[in-house]
């Protein structure tokens, strides 16, 4: 259970591991959600059907991170089942309009089939299942200076969930640092939007002084590390950095 500090707060992580029972053994704990990262990970249609099938046997809502904004893409992640897509690189309100024109079947452009996952494999009634399917979240990352400036315009698109700032390719569209004065400022002027749409304004951060400090900023849902990550500083808490240099 959650601590009150983040009982507003959706939590998860970021999973870049090819493999269901990490999705598993996360869902034992009080995350809210995790985020498979397909931008950044090796995963291909098939993996992918795996880990969303280890979220749905633990109990755990799996959002895809897709690689690119492409109709494919968002269907076969949809078919799977993801609770939402975590969408990188929407820059424009036309362009977050696409993807919600994607993701939909009423007043989008979804193609339709009974027979996958998120439909029952066949076993709900076509109204039904069109029901389920215009559920999933669309949450557009601003990862760039013209994003901020179109934020207000990408929160307010109906069927937008949600707003994630992408700090890293952020700064780099700035050319700057993640940490300088000028990106932070752009990632509250997103945050607001988002929350001044009512919608969720998310982002990535290390850690919990992190995630309580842009709590503090309007963010309420939050990717935080990654499994590589967690695993990585857990080993590191009782084992200790390694002692040699070794191969990468």
């Amino acid at each position: 259970m959650k601590d009150s500090s983040t009982a507003e707060a959706q939590l998860g992580t970021f999973v870049k591991t090819g493999s269901p029972q990490t999705v598993e053994v996360l869902g034992t704990t009080g995350l809210d959600f995790v985020v498979v990262d397909a931008e950044h990970a090796p995963f291909d249609r098939a993996l992918l059907d795996l880990m969303v099938m280890g979220g749905r046997a633990a109990g755990i809502p799996v959002f895809i991170r897709i690689p690119e904004i492409n109709p494919a893409v968002i269907l076969s992640c949809l078919d799977i089942g993801a609770a939402g897509l975590l969408v990188p690189h929407v820059d424009t309100a036309e362009q977050a309009r696409e993807v919600v024109a994607m993701a939909r079947y009423r007043g989008g452009r979804r193609g339709y089939s009974g027979g996958p996952r998120f439909a029952g494999y066949a076993s709900l009634g076509m109204a039904q299942a069109l029901q389920l399917g215009d559920q999933a979240q669309i949450v557009c990352q601003i990862e760039s200076a013209q994003a901020v400036e179109e934020a207000q315009a990408i929160a307010d698109v109906p069927g937008v969930a949600g707003l994630f700032v992408g700090r890293a390719d952020l700064a780099l569209s700035m050319g700057l640092d993640d940490r300088a004065p000028e990106v932070l400022q752009a990632t509250r002027v997103a945050l607001q939007a988002a929350t001044r749409a009512g919608k969720l304004a998310g982002m990535h951060v290390g850690g919990t002084p992190e995630r309580e400090q842009f709590m503090a900023e309007g963010a309420n849902w939050f990717v935080v590390s990654s499994d590589q990550t967690l695993l990585r500083q857990a080993v590191q808490a009782f084992a200790g950095p390694p002692r040699t240099s070794r191969a990468r």
